[in-house]
């Protein structure tokens, strides 16, 4: 009862909000309550931009370390999941493969290809849901090029990240974890050991196992956690900035006529709908943060939603808008020692893939038929983005 006095907008928050159209109660808490007990999360929820990255910067007082973190509890300790000396072992043998040099010298022919091959795939057809038949395959190819999988096909890969973030998502929401989970994790365990039996010098699956750094199990559990990031929120990515670029025609205009904007429009889409919305932390002590009294063992859970329109630092934070000067602000990819490993190969496809729908799908736009809005507790993305374009007709 004092909780619910003391943060009465976070007390009053649903899951319902949170999952369908957060930002207008997350504006709400940001303005009032910056750092609010939210009973449904079972912790405290972290709006302002300058709070949020205070807490994903300081790993010794707010830490993934806990048997509670949700992935974690799928797939067990990771980079994801661990703090100091065991999260750079673990981080270690994938760092340079994702460097920025390193990501344009090895993957963009390969992205550009692929994109290219995905959407004229579908062009004869005049319409498609993109985030499964272009976005999704998309993602899972790049992952599958990276790590060096075998015997993994698109089908498989989709299915086994589509039922690890099920589980995630159920544990982070309060519920029990879909047993698919695991069972989808069982599966990628097979793919991943028999890639290192294999042997192949060009896998990062191998390197990581013959690093010495790491054992196969670890190699696994790593594994998931990229396929996990490298597919889910690259997918999202996609698909958000498809949808928010289509869905303002104004913008669509300008890119159509500078193309170099694209770059401008991932980022602003970015900040607008991070796919992950939200990432756990839990207090190792005591700490009052944005007027809040938090205790140690407590979950802060760190909403980039929220932080990503904060109109201290971005102004008109709700609008889409492409000539913003400081859209590369964003908290998208977090911040601190957990910044994303993949953000510089997760740029490179959604700029392929946006390029290659722009200039092989003419008149793009989306269908008027179909809900597009996205969704999610954690990870937001449209359920479906069904869109349209002009097929010439053969004389």
């Amino acid at each position: 009862m004092v909780t619910a006095r003391r943060f009465p907008i976070g007390s009053a928050t649903t899951l319902a909000e949170l999952e369908d159209d957060p930002h207008p109660r997350l504006a709400l808490l940001r303005a009032r309550e910056p750092v609010s007990w939210l009973p449904v999360l079972g912790g405290w929820l972290v709006t302002r931009r300058d709070l949020a990255l205070r807490v994903m910067r300081d790993a010794a007082t707010f830490t993934v370390d806990d048997p509670r973190f949700s992935t974690a509890q799928v797939v067990g300790p990771s980079m994801l999941s661990l703090e100091g000396a065991e999260h750079k072992r673990h981080r270690a043998p994938f760092t340079d493969p994702f460097r920025t040099q390193d990501v344009h010298d090895r993957f963009t022919g390969f992205v550009e290809q692929e994109a290219a091959r995905l959407v004229d795939g579908i062009r004869p057809r005049g319409s498609a849901e993109l985030r499964r038949e272009v976005a999704g395959p998309l993602a899972v190819a790049v992952v599958a090029e990276s790590l060096g999988l075998v015997d993994a096909d698109t089908e498989a890969v989709l299915s086994w990240y589509d039922a690890i973030v099920s589980a995630v998502s159920d544990i982070t929401a309060g519920r029990s974890a879909n047993p698919a989970g695991a069972a989808a994790f069982d599966q990628l365990r097979g793919s991943v050991e028999a890639t290192v039996a294999a042997g192949s010098h060009a896998s990062l699956l191998v390197a990581a196992a013959e690093s010495g750094r790491l054992k196969l199990p670890e190699v696994v559990a790593n594994a998931a956690v990229l396929m996990f990031g490298g597919i889910e929120t690259t997918e999202g990515m996609i698909a958000n900035a498809v949808l928010h670029l289509l869905a303002h025609p104004g913008q669509l205009a300008l890119v159509r006529a500078d193309p170099d904007l694209v770059d401008a429009t991932i980022e602003e889409s970015l900040r607008l709908e991070p796919a992950a919305a939200v990432v756990d932390r839990y207090a190792t002590a005591d700490v009052t943060i944005g007027g809040a009294d938090v205790r140690r063992g407590d979950l802060v859970v760190v909403s980039l939603a929220g932080a990503n329109r904060d109109p201290e630092i971005f102004q008109d934070p709700d609008s889409f808008d492409l000539r913003r000067d400081n859209s590369r602000l964003q908290l998208a990819f977090a911040h601190g020692p957990h910044f994303c490993l993949g953000a510089h190969l997760a740029r490179l496809e959604t700029r392929a893939c946006l390029l290659a729908l722009l200039d092989r799908l003419p008149g793009l736009r989306l269908d008027p038929a179909s809900s597009t809005a996205p969704k999610g507790l954690v990870f937001r993305k449209p359920p479906a983005l069904r869109v349209r374009w002009d097929v010439p007709t053969r004389r």
